[in-house]
């Protein structure tokens, strides 16, 4: 799987899911690691983002930037 097939999956999967706003984040990846970034509403969202991600087919490591708006 390509890093293109990579962020289309995890995009796909913060749409599914009902914690996650996927129109406020964005999705990067180079070599097997996905870069998250954006700002979240939670922390809650930030890391079930990062769960989805990291949970993904053929994603090799996780770097969430995604900030915690106050």
């Amino acid at each position: 799987m390509d890093d293109t097939a990579i962020t289309t999956a995890v995009k796909a999967k913060f749409v599914e899911d009902k914690i996650v706003l996927a129109g406020s984040l964005s999705v990067e990846t180079l070599s097997g690691t996905v870069q998250l970034s954006g700002f979240a509403a939670s922390a809650e969202e930030k890391a079930k983002a990062e769960q989805i991600a990291r949970n993904s087919r053929n994603v090799k490591s996780v770097r969430n930037n995604i900030v915690v708006r106050p």
